[in-house]
């Protein structure tokens, strides 16, 4: 796990938690007011603030949600930095997150406009990204399948039911029966949901808050 420092995978797992929670974090930052530049500057500092101090160590048993424990932290570092009204840094030469500043800024443009708070918006976005991560390791499996080009014809049906004929149509271009299209696309909804399953165990503190954490999730999506 992530929290885990005795763990060798730790620096992979938290490396993909920080990639994972970037945006959702820099979309709290702008909705509290704050600039782009600030904004990222802010996030970064604040990855650098935490490992520096060493508080992701046994994070996962002694704090719980990943999620919640980031945005009560990073709230707690605004309002200090706010305090100490001094120049930001984003901790030296070391970069601690891989981050594409003009995309960060352009997501977040194209937020649609409503009067979610902060932490609304920050839960939304961290629902996406789970969901996101899930769609990636997905679309890896069936490209290392050999199934990457079919995948790409099915993938709109993870998330939706077909329009009328619309199997009918891909059947004839993959020279698939509808029926084993249909249970193709059955096959990947379910595999889709154990990915989204396994991606939230990842960020709370054992089995019996995943339930809880997906209900969580299918709140701040709808």
């Amino acid at each position: 796990m992530a929290g885990d420092a005795n763990d060798p995978s730790a620096g992979v797992a938290l490396e993909r938690l920080c990639g994972m929670y970037w945006f959702p974090l820099y979309a709290f930052v702008r909705r509290e007011g704050y600039g782009a530049d600030q904004a990222q500057d802010l996030v970064q500092g604040f990855f650098a603030h935490l490992l520096r101090r060493n508080d992701l160590s046994g994070l996962v048993r002694g704090e719980g949600k990943f999620r919640s424990f980031l945005l009560k932290a990073l709230t707690h570092y605004l309002i200090n930095e706010r305090e100490r009204d001094r120049a930001l840094k984003r901790g030296g030469d070391r970069v601690i997150v891989s981050i594409d500043d003009e995309g960060a800024e352009d997501r977040y443009q194209r937020e649609p406009f409503h009067e979610d708070t902060p932490e609304k918006l920050f839960e939304r976005r961290w629902a996406l990204a789970l969901l996101d991560t899930a769609m990636v390791e997905l679309e890896r499996e069936q490209e290392r399948a050999g199934k990457g080009g079919s995948f790409a014809h099915l993938r709109p049906f993870l998330s939706r039911e077909p329009d009328v004929g619309e199997y009918a149509e891909i059947s004839t271009r993959l020279e698939l029966p509808t029926g084993a299209l249909a249970v193709a696309v059955h096959r990947l909804r379910r595999r889709y949901r154990e990915l989204v399953r396994a991606a939230v165990a990842e960020t709370v503190e054992g089995p019996l808050e995943v339930e809880a954490e997906m209900r969580h999730l299918m709140a701040a999506l709808g």
